[in-house]
This record gives C-alpha cells, sequence and structure tokens, in this order.
C-alpha cells in the first residue's frame, strides 16, 4: 500500500473510531435524562443518537474493508463497503423515525404528555448540540478530503442530531412554562428531520450501489475529451463508482495513419487529463481509427 493511501486510511478510520466513542456518550446521556424526566423528545433524541453509535460503528469497518486493494474475488476493489454502509445507515433512521412516530403520536393521542423539566435535561442536549456540531465537521472534512461516502454518511448523521437536538431544546424550554404538548411535537419534528435527511442519504448510496453514472463527471469528461484535438470523436463512455474511486471506460478514435505508439500516447494524455479532474480515477482507453462508426 502506498504511504498516502496508508496516512489517507489511518486518518478515516481515527475520525470514525472518535466518533463511535462521541456516540455512547452522547446516547448515555440522553438515555439517562430522558428516562429520569419522562421526556419522549430527549427519549427519541437518545434513540436517534443510539442507531447513530451503530452506525458509526458501521462506518467504521467498513472504512477498515473499503481501503483494502483489489483481490480475484474483487475485482474493482472494496469501494463499495462504503456505499453499503451509507445504505444500511439509512434503514437506522427510517426505524428510528418509526419509533419516534409511534411513541409521539400516542402521547399526543392519550393525552399523557406532561414531563419533568430539570437542569439536567438543558445539560445533556446542549452538550450534545456541541459535541455533534464539532464531530459533524471532522467527518465532513475528512470526508471531503478523501471522498468517503462513509464518513460524509456518518457527518449528516450528527448533522441531523443537530438540528434535532435543537428543536427537543425548544419543546423543554415551552414545558417549562407548562405547554407540555411541545414535547412530543418536537419529536414528531425530529422524526421529519430524520426522514429527509435519510431520504437523500439514501438515493446516494443507492445510486452508487446501482452503478448510476454522476452527471457531472459525465460533462466533465466530456469536455476533457473534447478538448483533446487529436481525439477526433469517442464512443461507450462508461463511468462506475464505488466508494471513493471512479472507474472510466471509453473509445476513442485517432488517425488512421497514426502509429500504435502514437495512439497509446494519445490515449495516455486522455487518462491523465480525466484523473486530473477526478480524484482516485482508475481509466481505461481503447483507441480506434477514425471510420464511420457512429461516436460523439
Amino acid at each position: 500500500m502506498k504511504k498516502a493511501d496508508l496516512t489517507a486510511q489511518q486518518e478515516k478510520k481515527k475520525v470514525a473510531l472518535i466518533s463511535v466513542f462521541a456516540a455512547v456518550l452522547i446516547t448515555g446521556g440522553k438515555l439517562i435524562i430522558g428516562l429520569l424526566t419522562g421526556s419522549i423528545g430527549i427519549l427519541s433524541e437518545a434513540l436517534h443518537s443510539g442507531l447513530d453509535f451503530v452506525a458509526a460503528a458501521i462506518t467504521y469497518f467498513a472504512v477498515k474493508i473499503a481501503d483494502k486493494p483489489a483481490d480475484k474475488e474483487h475485482q474493482y476493489g472494496h469501494g463499495k463497503f462504503e456505499n453499503l454502509s451509507a445504505f444500511a445507515e439509512t434503514l437506522l433512521l427510517f426505524v428510528t423515525c418509526i419509533w419516534i412516530v409511534y411513541e409521539a403520536s400516542h402521547r399526543l393521542i392519550t393525552g399523557k404528555t406532561h414531563i419533568e423539566v430539570s437542569v439536567w435535561s438543558y445539560i445533556v442536549v446542549i452538550s450534545s448540540i456541541i459535541i455533534d456540531f464539532s464531530r459533524s465537521r471532522a467527518l465532513s472534512r475528512v470526508a471531503k478530503k478523501y471522498n468517503s461516502q462513509a464518513l460524509e454518511a456518518d457527518a449528516l448523521h450528527f448533522s441531523t442530531d443537530i438540528w434535532s437536538s435543537f428543536v427537543v431544546l425548544i419543546g423543554l424550554v415551552c414545558a417549562q412554562f407548562g405547554y407540555f404538548i411541545a414535547d412530543p411535537i418536537a419529536a414528531l419534528v425530529v422524526a421529519a428531520i430524520v426522514i429527509l435527511i435519510a431520504f437523500r442519504l439514501g438515493k446516494r448510496s443507492i445510486d452508487v450501489l446501482l452503478d448510476r453514472a454522476s452527471p457531472e463527471n459525465i460533462k466533465k469528461i466530456t469536455a476533457i475529451i473534447h478538448g483533446i484535438p487529436e481525439v477526433l470523436s469517442f464512443h461507450d463512455l462508461k463511468i462506475r463508482p464505488s466508494g471513493a474511486y471512479t472507474f472510466v471506460e471509453l473509445n476513442i478514435h485517432v488517425e488512421p495513419s497514426l502509429t500504435i505508439e502514437q495512439a497509446h500516447e494519445i490515449s495516455h494524455k486522455v487518462e491523465e487529463k480525466i484523473c486530473a479532474v477526478i480524484d482516485k480515477c482508475e481509466v481505461h482507453v481503447h483507441e480506434e481509427p477514425e471510420n464511420n462508426h457512429k461516436a460523439i
């Protein structure tokens, strides 16, 4: 493994492991205070954070596996373990929503909305917001740096916690003044936020798992090839995302009079230009003599 790849793996594993410990701390605090106060808002947040712990653990192991080199069984590498991890986190988020909606709706229907608000309620929620903010920023930074969808999904989990915790905080303030109905309503708002984030995250992970090519990358590669005068036309452009990696295949047409070596130099030029624009990209180019073949 190259030194740069080893450094990337270590940094991703470190930020993922710290997130696991952060999730444990947040979940424990919310669960204890939620049980003591009877707040459905805080308990819903505890469940949300508990699933975040599971998601963080999944992310940690996914990052470890995804950076393994290609082998006979996984010829394109193990990158899609990251995308599979992101999809698993989406399912966990939807499980969270089902419980939150059920419990909050039950309390609204039965009228059992009274909760005990203490200073510890505010401490655990505010502390959660601070920890979630720091973890979200750290995960987003590393995810962007190494194009890691698993870490990006984890960052979305923590950023979701920030907003949902803020909503719960508002519910606690309202309950402090006797408006106890605000607590289950706050929990329903939490569920709505989680559903929105889960949908976005799930769509992206499914797109990658189904090998959906990014329209943005198609435009970039098309512009690059059109900017190379030696390439007369091209066809059968295929883009396959896998974790942090992108695999590109295409056929280019060149002058029939060129030697094999000259044609190879042109294909090498195409590969270099594409890899300069798309990080962690592996490109395979097939050269053909220009003829009447339908091409772009």
